[in-house]
């Protein structure tokens, strides 16, 4: 059976592998992102199954707009839209750079999950998944973003209880340390990246098709009992015990 798809983020990194990955399955994928120019390549590559609609998920106008592009049942809804935004700022020397700082992590990786999964709320079928894409931060710890991540596990505690009588599940991904995406916006040294990797018991960075492979399973008929959970991609860098 042919599923609509929401991919929130879906133009780069995980996202864009997370699009893939439905769009293999033959279902409809709508990918959502701010910037135009990588959306439409993601969807030109994967063909008429994958749909580009520019949307700042920040911005509740737009996620309104985005609710009228879809169709009138979404099946699955996958947040990986966010980022740590420090790495876009400068460094805070007051207390209003500070709160501004903090906000731009918090909006960029709580509120768009939040304002994007209430709006289409209404259409997610009965059997139906919600993932967020979290954080290994929201363990270890990583300042406003690690917070924002952590914000974002405690809401889907919430999630999945209000999404539970409807047979929808609300799940975490959280990856620890994923090569080939933009996170780091080319600032990762090597010394950083060999560090990273040999953090992990597997001895390998993650790929984005480790996370959308993850994601692909919480949303199938294998995995309608699991829920309200926080499912580590990580290689045994931060266990869950």
């Amino acid at each position: 059976m042919t599923r609509t798809v929401l991919v929130t983020g879906g133009g780069t990194g995980i996202g864009r592998a997370v699009a893939a990955t439905f769009a293999a399955d033959g279902d409809t994928v709508v990918i959502t992102g701010r910037r135009s120019a990588p959306l439409q390549a993601t969807a030109d590559d994967f063909g008429s199954s994958v749909q580009a609609v520019v949307c700042d998920g920040t911005d509740p106008a737009q996620v309104d707009e985005l609710v009228t592009q879809l169709p009138a049942t979404v099946d699955v809804v996958v947040h990986c839209a966010g980022g740590n935004t420090d790495f876009d700022r400068p460094s805070p020397d007051d207390l209003a750079s500070l709160a501004a700082n903090w906000r731009a992590n918090l909006d960029a990786n709580l509120l768009t999950a939040v304002l994007t999964t209430t709006a289409v709320s209404d259409r997610l079928a009965a059997g139906g998944t919600v993932v967020n894409i979290g954080s290994i931060a929201a363990d270890k710890g990583a300042g406003a973003y690690g917070a924002a991540k952590a914000a974002v596990a405690a809401w889907n505690v919430d999630l999945a209880a209000e999404f539970g009588p409807r047979r929808i599940t609300a799940n975490v991904v959280s990856p620890g340390y994923i090569a080939d995406t933009e996170f780091f916006r080319d600032q990762l040294t090597d010394e950083r990246r060999d560090a990273l990797i040999s953090a992990t018991h597997t001895g390998r960075a993650g790929t984005p098709d480790d996370v959308a492979a993850t994601v692909h399973f919480l949303a199938s008929p294998a995995a309608r009992q699991i829920t309200g959970q926080v499912i580590a991609v990580n290689g045994g860098e931060w266990s869950t015990r």
